[in-house]
């Protein structure tokens, strides 16, 4: 049995090496018709294009994406021709939670957040949007929901658009990218909902860069109508508006998704779902890489957490070099969630979220 891999999927190359008869690992975007030929399956990322130019005449059963993200795959013509496909869902949930909290923080110590003083909204309550809903708990005053498909299937303590849009301090976007049904989010912040919005809130675009239209974002930083941007996720990514990544006070090069914990999620997923579709016991073990010793916690909480990852560091490395956004997202190195057990002076190191 042959499998395709990303070479850039971290911590999968001892696994895969134990559960599959051959395995190649080529650079996503360079996966080519002549590598997947003869392949069974492959396990990708967002750069591999998986179509019907990619996967006709090929032996390719089974395509995994390690992504939460699937736009990549024309799942249309996967189902049309029998290809089993999935992706990983709420695979990196957690990480970008940290990333919201930990901007938040940020934000707070310059004076521009006031977190008891604060409405927050966000827009999207999935996998992610629960995860950061979690996470930032007693960072606001009050917290809103904006989720239509959830509402109109569980009903609950939703709100419309518009209740954000006239309420919030911080407003942050978890939604799928979609073009399409009844509730497209393609530019769902658009040159409208700029102007609709009555608080000069925080704009957090960790989603899908066309979840947000940048220039009208951009315009309406110009006009202070937003007081503050946080964006991980851009249109035209990796050639991104250099305007709007001069105003943004956090600009990071989509990478929010990017700890250790969310990746060994992510490999682990994608391994299981391939082992699942070709019946073969998923008996083996993720080991993110030894993490720094000696780094002593500090005593304050929110000390702590920048610590394991402050978010200006990769927001001052974009800026500083932006036309390295694809090098820097691509050789990003991993951060960690959390800390050890409660008194412990180091980082945790241990096998994440496996399932023997």
């Amino acid at each position: 049995m042959k499998v395709v891999i990303d070479d850039k999927i971290p911590y999968i190359r001892e696994a895969a090496a134990s559960l599959f008869d051959e395995v190649s690992y080529l650079p996503g975007a360079e996966i080519a018709p002549r590598d997947v030929r003869d392949a069974d399956a492959l396990i990708v990322r967002t750069r591999t294009r998986c179509n019907e130019a990619l996967l006709g005449g090929s032996r390719v059963k089974c395509v995994v994406t390690a992504t939460i993200g699937y736009e990549h795959l024309d799942v249309d013509y996967l189902e049309s021709h029998r290809i089993y496909w999935t992706n990983c869902p709420g695979c990196n949930a957690t990480s970008v939670a940290q990333y919201i909290r930990n901007s938040l923080i940020v934000l707070k110590r310059v004076g521009l957040y006031n977190p008891a003083a604060s409405t927050l909204g966000i827009v999207g309550v999935g996998h992610v949007g629960k995860a950061v809903q979690q996470a930032v708990g007693k960072m606001a005053g009050r917290i809103l929901l904006n989720d239509p498909p959830r509402q109109r299937q569980e009903g609950g303590a939703f709100v419309p658009l518009e209740e954000i849009e006239k309420c919030c301090d911080v407003i942050t976007f978890h939604t799928p990218l979609t073009t399409g049904g009844e509730y497209p989010t393609c530019h769902l912040a658009d040159e409208n909902f700029f102007r609709r919005l009555r608080r000069h809130p925080i704009i957090i675009n960790a989603a899908r860069g066309g979840v947000a239209d940048n220039a009208a974002w951009l315009e309406a930083l110009n006009r202070v109508i937003v007081g503050a941007a946080v964006i991980d996720t851009w249109e035209n990514e990796p050639d991104i508006s250099l305007p709007l990544l001069e105003k943004a006070f956090i600009a990071t090069p989509h990478i929010a998704g990017y700890s250790a914990d969310g990746k060994a999620n992510a490999t682990r997923m994608a391994l299981e779902a391939v082992c699942s579709y070709f019946g073969i016991k998923p008996d083996f073990t993720i080991q993110p890489p030894a993490l720094p010793a000696g780094l002593r916690p500090a005593d304050d909480e929110e000390e702590r957490e920048l610590q394991l990852y402050n978010p200006l560091d990769d927001s001052n490395m974009l800026k500083a070099s932006p036309w390295d956004f694809e090098q820097l997202r691509g050789n990003y190195r991993l951060r960690r969630e959390v800390w050890q057990q409660e008194g412990s002076n180091r980082y945790e190191d241990k096998p994440i979220n496996t399932s023997i």
